[in-house]
């Protein structure tokens, strides 16, 4: 007998199912956006969960600005999501783009997928723990990969090595 209770909590668990994207299912590490709304600053939240970029040079969104286009120091630079390390300091590399930008990332730490916006092809990097959006690999980097990982400073953290 469908209850009245029965009734809304499957429709309360199918609604908040969907208000998830599809691929978020295939993390390790995975909440609701009201969950990762407590859990980030509005411009974490928008850059990681919502895919938008902050400004060339400021590396500001929504009021927040990072410092990491110009940490300079020996260390690792982690998911602001998940706290897992994603790169090194040894692959940094000013790109003068305006981002923070690394040939590379540190084994199994990011995926990949298309991106189709903005009227062009470009590959869209998220880390593989969370789905955190990062930013962008293009192919107009340094040796020896050839990539840049064109990265929002709101999307990590830095631990000093």
């Amino acid at each position: 007998m469908l209850t009245r209770r029965i009734f809304l909590t499957t429709t309360l668990a199918a609604t908040s199912a969907a208000a998830l994207p599809a691929w978020a299912a295939s993390f390790e590490i995975t909440r609701t956006p009201a969950e990762w709304k407590k859990l980030l600053t509005p411009a974490q939240f928008a850059v990681l969960r919502l895919e938008a970029t902050e400004k060339p040079f400021s590396n500001s969104l929504k009021g927040e600005s990072s410092p990491l286009l110009k940490e300079a120091r020996k260390g690792t630079y982690d998911c602001a999501g998940c706290a897992l390390p994603a790169y090194s300091s040894d692959t940094k590399y000013d790109s003068g783009t305006g981002w923070p930008s690394f040939y590379d990332a540190i084994p199994d730490a990011v995926r990949t997928k298309e991106d189709n916006t903005l009227f062009s092809k470009r590959t869209e990097v998220h880390c593989r723990r969370c789905g955190g959006h990062f930013g962008h690999i293009f192919s107009d980097g340094p040796k020896p990969t050839g990539k840049r990982h064109c990265l929002n400073g709101l999307a990590l953290t830095f631990t000093p090595a």
